[in-house]
């Protein structure tokens, strides 16, 4: 991607908001549960349990009871809850987001929905509109399949939408149930990792761009200055879903944390070079936590210092990995702090299916 012409306005970020649902649960019960789920099974022994012991997490919120698990579901069932649950959940992100930024749903140009954990035709853009009461004429773009990486893809697409249309007022919803894919028949090593990890989360972002009411950027003075996707070749296997007549099957390698901390280096850097910047000028790394030993490998390929990590470990131990809108609510704690001040370039980072990397390069407004 060439580097941003100087004379684009960048657009700014507005608001943040985040939702997670009502069923929150320990680490310890998680552990319990899947130790009586598995046990007897190849991975049912300790070391494999001892994923949940280690894995940086002392709760989750899921979108039912923790002893709604432990029966076998029909994909058509999790489905339906997965488009009651999302829909809900989004809506409820959604409102405080317009709400923080000072807007109505009719003020909206643009609903950008992005998801990877259920399926929904008419889409859930479309019943999000119908449900926040936004125009007829607001635009939609539902995106599935970016798993962890939807939410920087998300915000960089938000970018791409108010570039294109420096007036527009836009909407990313970012919503996954993780839990609802989780296969109680599916006895095999990445459904116990899946199960020790993964929680259910929304958030939503308001983005405009550089000609829409400037009053609602001093809300959030935050700049999307630029963004950057990558794919790796022959890493398909890497993380995704397997699709059965059951329902959807994770795919989750164990060689993640491994492919971090050769390849994310060279990805930054040639990211910021086109932007004229080094890894030097970046003070704040907004990573998504996609599990413990992932962390760890972004501060190592990074030579990023703990400290700067703080926000990340945070989310990750008090929500578990949510997939797309995890690193938004690691952004949100960021703008909660005012850590990311004016001039001060910040990165959003994160990893998703393909195997792929999104980055947006933002900046603590100067003028605002």
């Amino acid at each position: 991607m060439s580097a941003r012409p100087a004379a684009v306005a960048a657009p700014r970020l507005l608001s943040l908001a985040t939702a997670v649902p009502g069923h929150r649960v320990s680490q310890a019960e998680a552990r319990s549960a899947v130790e009586r789920w598995f046990a007897g099974t190849e991975a049912g022994h300790a070391r494999m349990f001892d994923v949940l012991k280690h894995s940086g997490i002392e709760h989750r919120h899921f979108c039912m009871p923790l002893d709604w698990y432990a029966t076998e579901r029909s994909f058509k069932e999790q489905n339906a809850l997965y488009v009651e649950h999302a829909l809900r959940l989004g809506e409820e992100a959604a409102s405080r987001a317009l709400r923080s930024a000072g807007l109505e749903p009719a003020d909206l140009d643009h609903i950008l929905f992005v998801s990877t954990t259920g399926l929904a035709t008419p889409s859930l853009d479309v019943r999000l509109s119908l449900a926040l009461g936004c125009r007829q004429d607001c635009r939609r773009t539902p995106v599935w399949g970016l798993g962890c990486a939807g939410g920087a893809a998300g915000l960089a697409r938000a970018r791409d939408l108010a570039l294109a249309d420096p007036l527009a007022r836009v909407l990313l919803v970012a919503v996954e149930l993780c839990s609802l894919t989780f296969r109680r028949g599916d006895l095999d090593k990445r459904n116990l990792v899946a199960a020790s990890l993964f929680a259910d989360g929304a958030a939503a972002v308001v983005v405009a761009g550089a000609e829409a009411d400037a009053s609602l950027a001093e809300r959030h003075p935050l700049e999307l200055q630029a963004s950057r996707s990558t794919l790796w070749p022959e890493t398909l296997d890497v993380m995704g879903w397997e699709v059965s007549d059951r329902g959807l099957h994770v795919v989750f390698s164990r060689d993640i944390p491994a492919i971090v901390r050769e390849r994310i280096r060279p990805f930054i850097e040639s990211f910021l070079h086109e932007e004229g910047l080094s890894l030097s000028e970046v003070a704040h790394l907004v990573a998504h936590p996609g599990g413990a030993k992932v962390l760890a490998a972004f501060a190592e390929a990074l030579a990023w210092p703990e400290s700067g990590l703080t926000h990340a470990r945070e989310v990750l131990r008090t929500c578990g990995n949510m997939s797309s809108p995890s690193c938004l609510f690691v952004l949100e704690r960021f703008l909660a702090s005012g850590d990311i001040r004016a001039g001060e370039h910040a990165v959003v980072l994160a990893l998703g299916p393909g195997f792929a990397a999104e980055a947006v390069l933002l900046r603590g407004a100067v003028n605002a």
